[in-house]
């Protein structure tokens, strides 16, 4: 029996130990914005836009919460105090005004308690503010295009690069933008629709061809934040992340100013400009 007992006791704290592994691995990868581990809530959000997301998924997950365990009372008291054995005759009670009257306007004072934050956020997540920096996204099967009309007009590829982490996340060219700055992303599809996410900024937005779509983000923190392509768009769709580096303003200055050298000097340097070259 202490045997038992003993080898129970270890294997609960293994169990605790992996657990806890996982638990600390979640986190780190949280910070990163990017996919956790057993995770089971929104990530991190790195945008004003993604926190009012979080805090409304928050808001309807306990109100919805609520109104399920008050149904589930109701349904309990029904069959315990209504039931044939406690009332073997039954009631004939055929309206009650008081209950007619609150069945009406509780329901109706909760959908417009929900309605308000809901059409604030998708007023928020559709008008564009003025942006400090315009970017335009071009999805292609199967990787990203990226354009800067505002810093030189330069423009290059990004696609899925096997030797980074993390795994089919990471890209060989990163998106970069400056931390505290409106981003406008114009997005459109070169082929067929592909959709822009990037969940941590609370973003996702389909890219057409024929049309130009547009969203908007101010990343908070600095760092990597991942994404991927969120519609079907062909047998690599799996394989086409997204990655944007955000850094500080004399980064992104630095990088601008490489940016403009390296891909103005080796305009073949990207798929869609080494395609044409071919033709």
């Amino acid at each position: 029996m202490k045997m038992s007992m003993g080898r129970t006791g270890r294997r609960l704290l293994g169990l605790a130990i992996v657990g806890a592994a996982l638990a600390g691995a979640g986190a780190a990868f949280a910070e990163m914005g990017q996919p956790a581990p057993w995770e089971y809530t929104l990530q991190e959000a790195a945008t004003p836009v993604m926190e009012n997301i979080i805090w409304f998924h928050n808001f309807l997950f306990w109100l919805i919460t609520i109104i399920t365990l008050f149904v589930l009372v109701l349904l309990v008291i029904v069959m315990v105090k209504f039931n044939a054995k406690a009332n073997p005759v039954p009631s004939r009670t055929t309206l009650n005004t008081l209950i007619e009257v609150a069945w009406t306007i509780i329901p109706v004072l909760i959908l417009v308690g929900i309605a308000v934050p809901s059409f604030r956020l998708l007023f928020q997540e559709l008008d564009v503010p003025k942006a400090d920096l315009t970017i335009k996204a071009t999805g292609k099967q199967w990787y990203w295009s990226y354009a800067y009309p505002d810093n030189g007009k330069f423009e290059f590829d990004s696609l899925l690069a096997q030797d980074k982490k993390p795994r089919l996340l990471g890209v060989d060219n990163e998106m970069v933008v400056p931390v505290n700055k409106v981003v406008r992303v114009q997005t459109t599809g070169a082929d067929v629709i592909h959709s822009f996410a990037v969940p941590a900024f609370g973003i996702k937005i389909d890219s057409v061809p024929g049309r130009l779509n547009e969203t908007w983000f101010k990343a908070t923190k600095e760092g990597m934040f991942y994404g991927q392509c969120s519609e079907l768009c062909g047998k690599d769709h799996a394989f086409m992340p997204i990655v944007v580096r955000v850094v500080n303003d004399s980064e992104f200055a630095s990088w601008v100013e490489g940016a403009k050298k390296k891909y103005a000097a080796n305009p073949a340097s990207t798929l869609a400009s080494a395609g044409a070259a071919a033709q």
